[in-house]
C-alpha cells in the first residue's frame, strides 16, 4: 500500500510571503537635484510627469525640477498647499491619473499629497524633500489633516529619493531639529512594539526593529553634530530619515517608528491644532514614554536639547493641562495599536509626567 495518500506525514511547504517596496535609487548630497533627469531615465517610468509642490517650495526647488525635465518629458504641475487638504488630494489624484509618474517636491504636506495621489492612481512616486522635518520622505505612510485631527493612511513609498543637502540645509533649523526628534522617538516606538508583542502577541520584525533602533542611535550619539544650516547635519539627518522609512517598508507598517509618542502627538494635534511640529511633539512624547518604560529619559531629553528641539509643552505654546489631556486621550488614537499609554494612565499620574518634563 502506498503512503502517498497519508496526509499526516507529508512535508510542509513554506508558503509565507511578504511584499516589501523599497527605494531603488537614493541620492543624497550637494546639488544632487541636478541628477533628477538621470534618476528618471534610470527608472524608465514614462514620458509624462506630474510635479507636486507648494507655493514656497516651488520657488525653492520645484521650478528647478520642472526646468530640468521639460526637455525630455511632458511636464504638468500641481500646487498641493491650496485649499482643503482632502480636496487637494482628490484634485492631485485626477492630475496624477493623466501622468506616467509623480514627483513630490517640498515638505511634509506636499510629499504626503504626492504619495497618496500616487498610491490611489497606481503611479510611481519620486520624493524630492526640501526639508528634513519627519520620516515621511521615504515611508509608505502619509499623514492627512482632517477636522478630527491628523490620520495616517497607506501611501505609495518612493521608488527614488533625491535629497539635495544644499536645499535642506538652507531650510529653517527648526525643521531639521523636528526631523531629528521624530527619529530619536524610534527608541520608544520599538519599546512599545516589543511590549505589544509580549502582551498581545503582535507580530514583530526583528530586521525592522533593529534597523529602527540603529537609526535612532545614530542621531542620539551624534546630536552634537546637528548644527543650523550645515550640509553635514542635513546629510546625517536625511540618511536617518530614509533608513527609518525603509524600516517601515520592511515591517509593512509604521510600527518601527510610531508608538505611544506618536499617539500623544496626534492627540495633541486634535486638542491644540497647529501647535508644534509633528516631530517636536513626538520628541516630547518620547521623553514621557521612555520614563514609563523605565529607560534613560534624561538622555533622550539631553539629545533633543542639543539639537535644538523642544522638550516641554510650553516651548511649543501648549499649556500643561492640554498636554495632560493629550496623554489621557492617546489611547483613543489608533486603539488597535497597543502602547504603554494604553495601560491605565490616571489623571494624577499624567500630571506628574508633564511636571517631570520641567524637572532638572
Amino acid at each position: 500500500m502506498s503512503a502517498d495518500r497519508i496526509n499526516l506525514l507529508r512535508t510542509k511547504v513554506f508558503d509565507k510571503s511578504k511584499w516589501m517596496q523599497l527605494p531603488r535609487d537614493v541620492v543624497i548630497g550637494h546639488d544632487v537635484i541636478e541628477q533628477i533627469p538621470a534618476v528618471c531615465e534610470d527608472l524608465a517610468l514614462g514620458d509624462s510627469v506630474l510635479i507636486v509642490s507648494g507655493g514656497q517650495t516651488r520657488d525653492i526647488a520645484g521650478k528647478k525640477v520642472e526646468a530640468l525635465l521639460s526637455g525630455s518629458y511632458d511636464v504638468a504641475t500641481f500646487a498641493a498647499n491650496v485649499g482643503d487638504p482632502l480636496e487637494a488630494i482628490r484634485r492631485a489624484e485626477a492630475a496624477a491619473a493623466e501622468a506616467g509618474f509623480v514627483i513630490g517636491v517640498g515638505g511634509g504636506r506636499v510629499i504626503d499629497t504626492a504619495k497618496i495621489a500616487s498610491y490611489n492612481t497606481d503611479r510611481h512616486f519620486i520624493s524630492v524633500p526640501t526639508a528634513a522635518s519627519h520620516d515621511g520622505i521615504a515611508s509608505s505612510r502619509a499623514s492627512v489633516p482632517t477636522p478630527e485631527g491628523n490620520v495616517s493612511l497607506a501611501a505609495e513609498p518612493p521608488v527614488a529619493v533625491v535629497a539635495d543637502t544644499a536645499i535642506i540645509a538652507s531650510a529653517p533649523h527648526r525643521l531639521l531639529a523636528s526631523g531629528c526628534a521624530d527619529i530619536i522617538a524610534n527608541y520608544t516606538a520599538i519599546l512599545d512594539w516589543e511590549l505589544s508583542h509580549r502582551l498581545r502577541g503582535e507580530p514583530l520584525s526583528e530586521y525592522a526593529l533593529t534597523l529602527s533602533r540603529m537609526t535612532a542611535e545614530i542621531l542620539f550619539k551624534n546630536a552634537d553634530l546637528i548644527k543650523p544650516h550645515s550640509e553635514e547635519s542635513a546629510w546625517i539627518v536625511t540618511k536617518a530619515l530614509v533608513s527609518s522609512g525603509v524600516a517601515m517598508s520592511i515591517a509593512g507598517s509604521s510600527r518601527p517608528g510610531s508608538g505611544g509618542e506618536h499617539k500623544f502627538s496626534h492627540a495633541l494635534e486634535q486638542l491644540a491644532p497647529g501647535k508644534g511640529l509633528h516631530g517636536e511633539k513626538c520628541g516630547i512624547g518620547a521623553i514621557i514614554t521612555m520614563y514609563l518604560h523605565g529607560g534613560d529619559w534624561k538622555a533622550i531629553r539631553g539629545s533633543l536639547r542639543k539639537i535644538g528641539a523642544p522638550t516641554t509643552p510650553a516651548e511649543i505654546g501648549v499649556d500643561d493641562e492640554t498636554a495632560v489631556a493629550a496623554l489621557l486621550a492617546a489611547k483613543t488614537i489608533r486603539p488597535e495599536r497597543f502602547t504603554i499609554l494604553d495601560m491605565g494612565l490616571t489623571s494624577e499620574s499624567a500630571r506628574d509626567l508633564v511636571k517631570m518634563l520641567y524637572r532638572e
